[in-house]
């Protein structure tokens, strides 16, 4: 059976990071891999769009976010967290591992953070040092408007730190611009590489906290991580093979271009709301994001055992709900190498799989409507 892999992480590997990966190993304490690493390194800034410095870890997104924290904050210190699904709850936990004081805005799942909640809520605590959120939410399919929030935020004395995993090079993105403090993400989404690798960068805004932490740290260290930068190495052995593919991932999505991934991935977004809604199905987000969206699972069907059957029977990978939606929601991502047929078959194996199932939906039409969008340019 050919399997096709429309998951909101791990997302497919193009052949030629493949092959990168592939290639023979090398020393990480050598002249060949600083050279490798730092052309990584370089390529990152141009993803997070940031003057600053990007440096990579050998682990996956969530090491990331331990780091951001750990390198921030002290104990007893206090955090703002905008919780719009399951990862804004990981932001909550990790910071209640290190006996920082969590004050959070809760939403309902499918819901976006506000802008006027969190002014005022830094009014009411200025003792706030740091708001964690998302750029999109894998398991709710929403979008942030950062934009806004580090708008707000630039001018109080507290950190926008973002959690980038899911969306970055997919969704719209401007670390700086946008005036993001800290940006955290991971290989295995839009960045098209397996898992492995994650990534975080820091304002000098944000430098000038990580000079006072106090909370315990060693591997996550970014004292470290910046030291061992000034001589193009890392303080640990390096993930060599990844960061090679990594440099592959970088020149592929330089010779598309930026602007024109995240025009594909609403383009291909579009595409899949459209092709669900021709079959009657109800989007979860209330701001769609455009890396994943999120489906109402239609009364009478098994959600679980929809995603099941999808997979085994069809070779069609999606996702289902998570926590309290598990069987309730389905995602179908368009993020990373992703393209219009990939689309296609997605919505042609859930017409299929919908009517196998007993929910009977007219067959072509959710296909025919997801060609219309694209054929729209």
């Amino acid at each position: 059976m050919k399997k096709y892999l429309l998951t909101p992480g791990p997302t497919p590997v193009p052949n030629s990071v493949r092959l990168a990966e592939a290639q023979e190993i090398i020393h990480h304490r050598t002249p060949e891999f600083s050279k490798l690493f730092m052309e990584a390194s370089e390529g990152m800034k141009h993803i997070f769009q940031t003057k600053e410095d990007v440096y990579i870890f050998p682990s996956v997104g969530s090491g990331a976010m331990q780091s951001a924290v750990v390198n921030l904050l002290s104990r007893d210190d206090t955090a703002l967290v905008l919780e719009t699904g399951k990862f804004g709850e990981r932001w909550r936990d990790i910071l209640g591992k290190y006996g920082v004081k969590a004050e959070v805005i809760a939403y309902d799942w499918g819901k976006a953070a506000r802008v006027e909640d969190v002014e005022k809520k830094l009014k009411a605590h200025p003792e706030i040092k740091a708001v964690f959120t998302q750029l999109t939410e894998t398991s709710t399919g929403i979008v942030n408007d950062l934009a806004a929030l580090g708008a707000l935020i630039k001018d109080t004395d507290a950190v926008l730190v973002v959690d980038a995993v899911s969306g970055l090079a997919g969704q719209e993105f401007r670390m700086d611009e946008w005036n993001v403090d800290v940006t955290v993400a991971g290989s295995q989404k839009g960045l098209m590489l397996p898992p492995g690798l994650a990534f975080i960068s820091a304002s000098r805004k944000a430098w000038k906290l990580v000079e006072n932490s106090t909370l315990p740290k060693f591997y996550f260290d970014l004292k470290s991580y910046k030291k061992n930068f000034e001589k193009k190495t890392q303080p640990f052995t390096s993930a060599v093979s990844l960061i090679a593919a990594l440099n592959e991932a970088i020149n592929l999505i330089k010779k598309e271009g930026l602007e024109n991934v995240f025009k594909r991935c609403a383009r291909l977004a579009s595409a899949t709301r459209s092709g669900v809604g021709a079959l009657g199905l109800k989007m979860f987000a209330e701001t769609p994001c455009d890396v994943v969206t999120s489906v109402r699972v239609p009364e009478g069907v098994d959600g679980a055992a929809l995603v099941k059957r999808m997979r085994d029977e069809y070779g069609v990978g999606i996702a289902g709900g998570q926590a309290d939606y598990k069987g309730k929601i389905f995602r179908i991502a368009h993020m990373g190498y992703m393209y219009d047929f990939d689309i296609i078959i997605a919505i042609s194996a859930l017409e299929m799989m919908l009517n196998e199932m007993g929910h009977k939906v007219e067959l072509g039409r959710g296909v025919a409507a997801v060609e219309k969008e694209l054929l729209r340019k």
